[in-house]
């Protein structure tokens, strides 16, 4: 079959409901130009991509909540009886990002109670369904707000000060949207009620393409975080400055964008300046600051370190010779992640064996797993293009994802 895209017109009266949400859902949040997403948190797509949420939840008779944190939740039966298992994950995306990352998660875990009540199956366990807000930190620039908020990872006061590109704090943005942000905060008593969550997602690269495997498991993701490179020279003429007289700070920040990839080459790992600010950002000035955030992952946590204090070296050794002062500021971190054995041993038993793969992408399930027993599946993606309108599955592997998680769940919530 042909690949799944976002303006697929898919047939209607899928007894599975799976294509029918797929059809709603595209559409928000689209950008007719880009072709891909925009579904910033606490904006106008990300309030329809709740709505759609809701509508879902309450159309099959899930009782629906908001958290303190902005989190959505479905429920079939009690959580307060706890040893609930969970699914689910998010609907924002990056700039112009793809369709699955995250929507397809979401989508799969109602199809997937759909597909256990054709089954006949009455859950032991309760059972949820979650949409995570912010997890792409798109618009505020950290990533997994909601579910950081959620497991205690992070300062409500620092969350609320968070800024867009606007100055627009997450907090205004919260009130804006009509919810509290004085709410916000760590959220024990709801995790203490989880068993166990499974989140599934698209693949974020190629090890299931030309495998038998349309779904893999996950066994770890890599540390990973994000760094803001304050690259501090002198504005001035761009025509009439001599090359000697300058202070350029643009020239330490592109050195220091072919030192991370040097250095990730060497280490085996991934570093990436994928987003900049200038100021003045005139086309006939010099800069008098650039600021450009670092991305890296790599496979351990001493490798990640060793890395990113070589790229900071570098960058102030540059700047010494270019009269640019380089300040470095570390906004994230996420340590290496470990899934549940247990549990990721059991869904890859469930699979017939199917392939157990690290990433070094974060989720997150990733977040929630210092406190809740936590595993992911990932759906085969054949090019291995993420966060890019290009990102696509096969329709025949989207449903045996489909499959794959109500089985799982089936087997967790069965009572044994």
């Amino acid at each position: 079959m042909t690949a799944v895209q976002q303006d697929r017109k898919l047939p209607a009266g899928e007894p599975d409901g799976f294509h029918r949400m797929w059809r709603e859902l595209a559409p928000v949040g689209r950008d007719s130009g880009s072709g891909g997403y925009r579904r910033y948190a606490w904006t106008g797509a990300d309030a329809d991509c709740r709505a759609w949420f809701r509508e879902q939840a309450e159309a099959r008779g899930l009782a629906y909540e908001v958290d303190r944190n902005g989190n959505q939740w479905a429920w079939l039966g009690d959580p307060a009886a706890g040893d609930a298992v969970v699914t689910g994950s998010h609907l924002d995306s990056v700039p112009d990002g793809g369709a699955f990352d995250g929507p397809l998660g979401v989508v799969s875990a109602l199809a997937a109670v759909d597909e256990l009540r054709a089954r006949g199956h009455a859950p032991q366990r309760p059972l949820g369904i979650v949409n995570f807000g912010d997890e792409e930190g798109a618009r505020f620039g950290l990533a997994c707000v909601g579910s950081r908020l959620t497991a205690g990872v992070l300062d409500p006061a620092r969350a609320r000060e968070l800024r867009d590109g606007d100055g627009v704090t997450l907090a205004l943005a919260m009130e804006r949207a009509g919810y509290d942000p004085d709410a916000l905060g760590p959220d024990p008593e709801r995790l203490a009620r989880i068993g166990a969550f499974v989140e599934l997602h698209i693949e974020q690269g190629r090890a299931l393409a030309g495998t038998p495997h349309p779904v893999g498991v996950a066994s770890a993701i890599w540390p990973h975080g994000r760094w803001r490179f304050d690259f501090h020279g002198e504005a001035n003429h761009a025509g009439t400055t001599r090359l000697a007289d300058r202070r350029d700070p643009m020239l330490t920040y592109a050195a220091s964008v072919l030192t991370a990839r040097e250095q990730a080459e060497l280490a085996g790992a991934l570093a990436t300046f994928a987003k900049i600010s200038v100021e003045p950002n005139g086309v006939n000035a010099i800069p008098s600051l650039v600021r450009g955030w670092l991305d890296s992952r790599a496979a351990d946590e001493d490798t990640l370190a060793a890395l990113v204090s070589a790229v900071e070296k570098a960058a102030v050794a540059r700047g010494h010779a270019d009269g640019v002062e380089v300040a470095v500021t570390r906004e994230s971190f996420t340590p290496v992640v470990d899934f549940d054995h247990g549990l990721r041993d059991r869904l890859a038993r469930g699979l017939g064996g199917a392939p157990v793969l690290p990433t070094g992408a974060g989720h997150d399930a990733g977040i929630l797993s210092g406190a809740v027993p936590t595993a992911m599946l990932y759906v085969r993606n054949p090019t291995g293009v993420s966060h890019s309108p290009a990102e696509s599955a096969e329709e025949d592997d989207c449903v045996a994802g489909v499959h794959a998680l109500a089985d799982a769940l089936e087997g967790l919530t069965c009572g044994s």
